[in-house]
C-alpha cells in the first residue's frame, strides 16, 4: 500500500511553517495515543504515521529532501537519494550527490586529494527512555568497524623495512589519464586504488590495507534535553583510515520511545489526567507525576470540564545545553461513573431533579439548546 503523502497525514499545506506543523502533529499525536485508544490497532498505526511524517517535516534537511524526492528519500527500494541509510546531514547535502556521480570524471570529490582514501564515517542508532533523555545518560555502543592492522601498525606491508613503492601504473600520482575522442577523462588508478603507492610484499593479517575488521565497544554521552532524531557526531570513531589516514567520523542517531504517561513537545510536557465527577463539580486538589520522579499538587476548580488544561510552571522538560526547563501542562477528563450502587443511582436521581431548570450549572448545554430550538424554530436554515 502506498504511503500517503506527509502533509496530508499531518493535515497542513505543503508551506506550512514550523509553529504549524508543531500544532497538527501534537493534536494528532494527543487523539491517537495508544493511552488514549488502548487495543487499537487502526490508532496504533496511525500514531506511528505521525510521527514518521512529523519526523520529517520538522528537520529542514528532510523536509527539502521529500519535497524533491518524495518517499524516495528515504526509502532503498525505491532508490531515491536516501536509499541504504543515506544521510543529507553527514553527506553535506546535494553537493555530494554530484561529487559522487561525476567524480570520476571531474577529477574526483571536493577536497579529496591524492593517497589512500579516509576511514568511512559509521551510523549507529539508540533508542532512549523519555526518561533518559531528560536526565541525560551514557550509553554502550557495539560498533562494528575497521581498526588499524596491529601486525603492520597501519602500513600494509609485511616487512616492517621495506613499505609502501611508487606505483608504476600511475608514477605516483593515484590518478591516469585516458583520451576518449575530444575529451581526456582522468580516473583513479586501478592498480594503487588511487594511492600512488602499492605494497609488494603486502601484510598477512591485513591484506596490504592496513586495517582489519573488528567490534569496538564506545562509550556515548547523551545530553539532557536531547530531541528524537537528534544526530550527536563522534569525531575520529568510524572506520579506520587505509594506511595511516584519518579516521572517519560515527554519527549516533537517538530515537525516543513514547512515555506510558507524558507527551513531549520541545520543552513542555503533557500529560492527561482523569477526574471524578464529582471532583470536577465540587473541585479537588489532586496529585500528579512529574517527568523528574516527583509529584505536584494541583488544584482543580469547580465546575472543571473535560479539556481543560492547567499550566504547572518550570514543571517541563530540560532544555538542551541550559539550567531551564519548559512547562508541564495538565489537561483533565471528566469520567462518567459506571456500575453505580443503588444509593448512588437515588443521589444522581435526586441531583437531575434538583438542577431542572438551572441554566447557570449547565450554561454549555443550555446554550446549546438554545441554539437547537432556534434552529427547528426557522425551518432548518440555522
Amino acid at each position: 500500500m502506498a504511503k500517503q503523502d506527509y502533509y496530508a497525514t499531518l493535515g497542513v499545506a505543503r508551506d506550512a511553517g514550523a509553529e504549524d506543523l508543531k500544532k497538527a502533529y501534537r493534536k494528532l499525536a494527543m487523539q491517537y495515543h495508544p493511552d488514549r485508544n488502548p487495543g487499537s490497532k487502526q490508532a496504533e498505526a496511525k500514531f506511528k504515521e505521525i510521527n514518521e511524517a512529523y519526523d520529517v517535516l520538522k528537520d529542514e534537511q528532510k523536509r527539502a529532501a521529500y519535497d524533491r524526492f518524495g518517499h524516495a528519500a528515504f526509502d532503498p527500494s525505491m532508490g531515491g537519494p536516501g536509499a541504504g541509510g543515506f544521510d543529507f546531514a553527514a553527506s553535506g547535502g546535494l553537493g555530494d550527490i554530484f561529487d559522487q556521480m561525476f567524480g570520476e570524471f571531474m577529477g574526483g570529490r571536493r577536497g579529496a586529494g591524492r593517497g589512500p582514501r579516509p576511514g568511512a564515517d559509521l551510523r549507529q542508532s539508540v533508542e532512549i527512555d523519555l526518561a533518559d533523555a531528560f536526565t541525560g545518560t551514557k550509553i554502550q555502543l557495539r560498533v562494528p568497524t575497521r581498526v588499524v592492522c596491529d601486525a603492520c601498525r597501519g602500513s600494509g606491508s609485511e616487512s616492517r623495512d621495506r613499505g609502501a613503492e611508487t606505483c608504476p601504473t600511475c608514477g605516483g600520482a593515484g590518478r591516469v589519464r585516458a583520451q576518449q575522442g575530444f575529451f581526456v577523462v582522468e580516473r583513479t588508478c586501478a592498480a594503487c586504488g588511487g594511492a600512488g603507492r602499492v605494497i609488494r610484499n603486502p601484510c598477512r593479517v591485513c591484506g596490504g590495507s592496513g586495517t582489519v575488521a573488528r567490534e569496538r565497544t564506545l562509550s556515548v554521552a547523551i545530553p539532557a534535553g536531547v530531541e528524537d532524531g537528534t544526530r550527536i557526531r563522534l569525531a575520529g570513531e568510524g572506520e579506520a583510515g587505509a594506511r595511516g589516514t584519518p579516521s572517519g567520523d560515527l554519527y549516533v542517531h537517538v530515537a525516543i520511545r513514547p512515555h506510558p504517561l507524558f507527551q513531549r513537545d520541545g520543552a513542555n510536557i503533557f500529560c492527561r489526567v482523569p477526574l471524578r465527577m464529582t471532583q470536577a463539580a465540587l473541585g479537588a486538589e489532586v496529585e500528579v507525576p512529574v517527568i523528574d520522579g516527583s509529584r505536584a499538587k494541583l488544584k482543580i476548580p469547580s465546575g472543571a470540564q473535560s479539556g481543560d488544561q492547567f499550566r504547572l510552571k518550570g514543571k517541563g522538560f530540560s532544555v538542551l545545553r541550559s539550567a531551564t526547563r519548559g512547562d508541564m501542562y495538565v489537561q483533565v477528563a471528566v469520567e462518567t461513573p459506571q456500575h453505580l450502587t443503588r444509593r448512588q443511582r437515588e443521589l444522581l436521581e435526586e441531583f437531575e431533579e434538583e438542577s431542572q431548570g438551572n441554566a447557570k450549572g449547565h450554561p454549555e448545554s443550555e446554550g446549546f439548546f438554545a441554539r437547537v430550538r432556534e434552529f427547528f424554530e426557522n425551518g432548518g436554515r440555522g
